[in-house]
């Protein structure tokens, strides 16, 4: 599944550089994350980085677009051979 970010975001800047797919963006009022870049570091890291580095913990499983381990794993590989 992708993450996401609650309402609880503090704006502080830490998620979006750690992103490896470029998933994470600034939204209205809040960071985002798009749901079809986001891999929770599936083939970049064993555990996604945004919420290592979240202050808050405030990104979360997004229960509304589930994925398994290897439908995560598609996406990166996809992600990689469109860059």
């Amino acid at each position: 599944m992708s993450l996401f970010i609650t309402d609880e975001c503090i704006n502080c800047d830490v998620c979006e550089p750690e992103c490896p797919n470029d998933a994470i963006y600034q939204g209205e009022e809040i960071y985002e994350i798009n749901p079809n870049l986001c891999t929770q570091c599936v083939g970049h890291y064993d555990e996604p980085q945004c919420q290592q580095v979240c202050p808050v913990d405030c990104i979360l499983i997004d229960e509304e677009h589930p994925e398994s381990e290897a439908d995560l794993q598609a996406k990166y590989e996809r992600i990689i051979a469109e860059k």
